[in-house]
């Protein structure tokens, strides 16, 4: 017998619960886990505590043996569309420290932990509309319902977008249509996410997770192994765009909220990029 025990792995039971202001979990018995964003029930409001457990529960999620594939989601009409009316105090109130905390270290875990902490196969399904969609677009099959509009509003809050969404961006958009969506905010609605390549399929809204756990269904179909040695080969393009520009793209980031010394998503400022998504408009300038 072996001088030392296994540490014991998260329990399913034990983490939903710990999540559960931040995500409803459930998991059927063949280990196929849904995980729904939600702020009191609806749509994600950003704040510096949820943007934390991001990360922290792709790891647990992802450290227990007995999940087998995740579909990760929102809840309600829309992704993300607005910030926690409290959710950046902490950040207004020690800027500099935030800067790191929020900004640097718990957004580069919260992108590399999807692609490396979890061995299993992702389906992403996007629920509307909503910002800071990377963490569906980075899963490995991702579907979207037909109201989704995709845009990243940094650049018009005053911020710099390079906290995963650039290099998420420009892998699935190439280097032109990046640089287009990234500096004019532009709202890429479904059908053309879909012609773009930033997703694989969309669906009705209320088929939405209806196909994911189809789609999770045929994952299931091959050996355990298979599942998951397949899911390394093609997160390989994530993982080179995570080595070559994450780190530098948050270190930007952080550096120029510093400078202009203001919070990087302050709320009004959110609401005016949000507003102009909502009216249907293409462009923040148009």
């Amino acid at each position: 017998m072996s001088l030392t025990k296994f540490i014991p792995t998260p329990q399913f039971e034990e983490y939903r619960e710990r999540f559960k202001d931040c995500y409803k979990m459930e998991r059927r018995k063949d280990g196929v886990i849904l995980v729904q964003a939600h702020t009191k029930g609806g749509p994600i409001q950003l704040s510096v505590e949820n943007h934390r457990s991001v990360g922290q529960m792709f790891k647990t999620v992802g450290a227990d043996p007995e999940n087998e594939v995740l579909i990760f989601t929102g809840s309600g009409n829309e992704f993300m569309m607005d910030a926690d009316p409290e959710g950046f105090k902490l950040e207004q109130e020690d800027l500099a420290y935030w800067a790191y905390e929020y900004a640097y270290k718990d957004g580069r875990i919260n992108v590399s932990s999807l692609v490396n902490d979890l061995e299993i196969p992702t389906i992403g399904a996007i629920n509307g509309p909503g910002f800071h969609t990377e963490m569906c677009l980075m899963c490995d099959i991702t579907i979207c319902s037909e109201d989704t509009i995709i845009y990243d509003l940094h650049y018009d809050i005053g911020s710099v977008p390079g906290d995963g969404i650039h290099s998420c961006f420009q892998e699935l958009l190439g280097v032109k249509r990046a640089a287009y969506a990234l500096l004019t905010g532009q709202a890429i609605d479904a059908k053309t996410a879909l012609e773009y390549g930033m997703v694989n399929e969309v669906v009705p809204r209320d088929k939405l997770l209806e196909r994911a756990w189809k789609i999770a269904d045929h994952i299931m179909t091959q050996p355990r192994t298979t599942r998951r040695m397949t899911t390394q080969i093609v997160r390989r393009p994530w993982r080179r765009q995570i080595t070559d520009s994450l780190d530098g793209g948050f270190a930007m980031q952080m550096f120029s909220q510093l400078a202009k010394k203001q919070a990087s998503h302050a709320r009004q400022h959110i609401g005016d990029s949000v507003a102009y998504v909502r009216k249907g408009k293409r462009n923040n300038f148009d």
